[in-house]
């Protein structure tokens, strides 16, 4: 027979469980109820012109893509790289400590530091300006300890044996990593990455400092890769000048856009670490 309070405590579970189920199924319902009207193949695929009198977001759908793709080309090789030598190379001690600390720290800054000081030294001091690649650098420091730290614990995860048996069988270490190491722990890398990707997505504060708000698609080949250097509002920062001029079906349909991304990424998330996970292949 059950005692009382072990029912009591497990229906304080399930309540709290139910709470949390609600408030996302309320947030995701009322925000859908109240943009899914807006998203139209038009809203999707032009440009807000006031010439044209068309109402759009699909210049900030390309400079979130920007940011993503030139974020993620700094910070992947430099994050998984220092989560190699911290993990594989860098003898316990310290330094090792300092380092792991120093991460840490560094997820815990608010963003809107990280625009303050992308905004001084990468827009002033390296006089990149309000551009793409200022917001992406700022981004880049905000993501590292996140992919880091993902590597880091993804490598803690392969068993020892793997090291021993390849090192003792004659390869070399940094052959044992790329071959043996680094495949195993992909589902953990590949995680962080796409909830890097996540972070990217959502943040408004640092890139409204770093990036501004320009949203013109390019006309030629040329500008396209020309963006990059000139001003470039995401979706996130579209939503927040949305709000502050009073134009809330704009910021709704910009908002479901966002849910619809957020959720896509976290399905993919799932399915390439359990595509990756060497563990569910044997």
């Amino acid at each position: 027979m059950r005692r009382k309070s072990d029912i009591i405590v497990r229906g304080i579970i399930n309540l709290c469980a139910l709470i949390s189920v609600l408030i996302l199924v309320g947030i995701l319902g009322y925000v859908f109820v109240r943009g899914i009207r807006t998203v139209t193949p038009s809203f999707l695929l032009n440009e807000t012109s006031v010439l044209n009198g068309t109402t759009g977001i699909a210049g900030n759908i390309l400079n979130t893509l920007f940011v993503i793709v030139i974020t993620l080309l700094f910070a992947v090789p430099i994050g998984i790289g220092s989560a190699i030598y911290l993990n594989e190379y860098a003898k316990p001690g310290k330094l090792v400590r300092m380092i792991e600390f120093t991460t840490e720290t560094l997820s815990g800054i608010p963003s809107i530091i990280f625009g303050l000081f992308g905004f001084i030294f990468f827009g002033s001091v390296l006089k990149l300006g309000y551009s793409i690649l200022t917001g992406s650098l700022t981004m880049t420091l905000m993501v590292l300890p996140l992919i880091t730290r993902n590597t880091q614990e993804a490598l803690k995860t392969v068993p020892d044996s793997y090291r021993t048996g390849a090192l003792g069988m004659g390869a070399e270490k940094w052959y044992m990593i790329r071959t043996i190491l680094l495949p195993a722990s992909m589902p953990g890398i590949i995680t962080g990455i796409i909830l890097a990707i996540g972070r990217i997505v959502g943040e408004s504060a640092a890139l409204l400092f770093t990036a501004g708000s320009g949203y013109a698609l390019p006309k030629t080949a040329a500008a396209f890769f020309d963006k990059i250097f000139q001003s470039g509002g995401t979706m996130t920062i579209q939503m927040y000048l949305s709000m502050q001029n009073g134009e809330y079906e704009i910021a709704f349909g910009i908002a479901v856009v966002l849910l619809i991304l957020v959720l896509l990424i976290n399905f993919l998330t799932h399915y390439l670490s359990s595509k990756f996970d060497v563990s569910k292949k044997k």
